[in-house]
């Protein structure tokens, strides 16, 4: 599919989601790369989640329909993304926040089947009739499995104060700041720079 690339660096389907919302804590005002359906598919297929079968599929799906199901994926990632923050902040997520969380991930879960994928069973997301939810169903799960999993230890958000993409750090000495090093690294390393030469004048 032709349109927009998403700038995948979370390490998670999850937290590129909630990056999909840029520079969210900018004062300007945040950058929305979730703009309509096909953005959505388009995320869902380079996030690996999809196959290009699946995409091509939903590419019919009418407007109505469509619209929908982007105000709840709007709402999945904001709901996520206070979840995520406050984690961070060393907080807990609000009651409303969690209700809203479980009953995503409840309709998710309702409309998978399991299925044998030799040599084991799988649950997999049912797709006859293809429904214009399934980018929703499948973007819930895989928010539901990294909240639940060990890699919520590893959860950072960049240095940017104005970016704050959020990202699971691999690095070797759990040392890693930046989203990108070559964008937000070198631009708050540029900022420091000039401000100790405006002080020094």
């Amino acid at each position: 599919m032709h349109g927009r690339v998403f700038e995948l660096i979370g390490g998670h389907p999850a937290l590129d989601l909630v990056n999909t919302l840029d520079c969210r804590f900018r004062v300007s005002g945040a950058g929305e790369l979730l703009g309509s359906y096909l953005d959505v598919v388009r995320f869902t297929r380079q996030s690996g989640l999809m196959t290009a079968a699946q995409a091509r599929r939903l590419r019919g799906i009418n407007a109505a329909a469509g619209l929908r199901v982007v105000k709840n994926v709007r709402e999945l990632r904001e709901t996520a993304a206070q979840v995520f923050y406050e984690a961070l902040a060393g907080g807990r997520p609000t009651p409303s926040g969690l209700k809203r969380l479980e009953s995503f991930f409840r309709e998710a879960r309702s409309h998978r089947r399991l299925e044998w994928r030799a040599p084991r069973l799988k649950w997999e997301l049912a797709e006859s009739p293809l429904s214009p939810e399934l980018p929703l169903w499948i973007l819930s799960l895989t928010t539901e499995q990294l909240m639940e999993s060990e890699d919520m230890q590893r959860l950072r958000a960049c240095d940017n104060p104005e970016c704050r993409w959020l990202f699971l750090d691999t690095s070797k000495n759990h040392t890693r700041r930046w989203c990108v090093m070559k964008i937000c690294g070198n631009r708050m390393k540029a900022r420091r720079f000039k401000a100790l030469h405006r002080s020094d004048s």
